[in-house]
């Protein structure tokens, strides 16, 4: 059951929503511009996996097509040392090498003449103290409202989060989050998910009886906070890379995820 402090926090926050790692790769479309390389790549303790695409215009269908004619390098610099990733069957770069909180990391990647690059810290893992779903009262049904709540160090100020909602290991929903929210060194994340009457919900939000509903939260740094907001602002976001014009993100994380399975009929009621 959510506490009193967060009832008071959501319901303040509530009144401004609408509808608005697991393996399902999130799509990013891009708006219209001519064809761009895209490198979207993740640095974790299971390894480098990154993802080399061209931008999709916004009215023809999600292209992941691979691109594999490229030269990728992940270099610690903390430690000052060179990892040379190859492609997968899948068409992504990838090495086993895991990352170390605290290192900091450059991808580099050369493609056509072109040398693009961009350097991350890795961020120690915070912790989900639990995660939990709430039913609320819409004018139009009953709404189950998921919530999490996970560590923020209240010494610092500025720590930025990018949280994924994945429903039976397919992604759902993302969001960008700083320590702004966060109060006692605790911050909170929620999201309206489904209808109570599935059948007047969009496939694309409800959930049944069983489904497993899996959070997972990622220290990142402000600058990957600021391109993620730009992308939920209906932006390409910001350039992050260096050298020519190329989007997407390197991203080297430590993500901690809880799951909760959804039983309907088991929700308490938020009052």
């Amino acid at each position: 059951m959510i506490s009193t402090t967060y009832k008071i926090y959501i319901a303040s926050v509530l009144a401004l929503l609408l509808f608005s790692s697991c393996e399902k790769e999130i799509d990013f479309k891009y708006h219209d511009i001519e064809p761009l390389t895209v490198i979207e790549g993740e640095l974790t303790a299971e390894g480098a996996r990154i993802g080399i695409t061209l931008t999709t215009p916004m009215d023809e269908p999600m292209d992941r097509t691979p691109i594999v004619d490229a030269s990728v390098v992940i270099t610690d610099l903390t430690k000052d040392v060179e990892y040379i990733l190859s492609p997968d069957s899948k068409g992504f770069f990838t090495d086993p090498t895991p990352g170390i909180p605290g290192h900091r990391y450059r991808l580099t990647v050369k493609r056509e003449g072109n040398t693009y690059s961009m350097e991350t810290l890795m961020y120690p893992a915070t912790e989900i103290i639990d995660a939990e779903f709430n039913w609320i009262s819409m004018p139009y049904d009953k709404v189950a409202v998921f919530q999490a709540r996970y560590l923020d160090n209240p010494a610092d100020t500025g720590d930025c989060y990018w949280i994924k909602l994945y429903r039976n290991g397919e992604i759902y929903s993302w969001q960008e989050q700083d320590d702004r929210t966060a109060a006692d060194g605790v911050n909170t994340f929620f999201t309206m998910t489904s209808r109570k009457d599935t059948d007047k919900e969009d496939d694309d939000e409800v959930l049944f009886d069983g489904d497993v509903m899996t959070v997972t939260v990622t220290p990142v740094s402000r600058e990957m906070h600021d391109y993620l907001e730009a992308l939920q602002n209906d932006s390409n976001g910001s350039f992050l890379f260096s050298g020519p014009r190329v989007l997407g993100y390197f991203l080297a994380s430590t993500p901690v995820s809880r799951s909760v399975t959804f039983h309907p009929d088991q929700i308490p009621e938020y009052k």
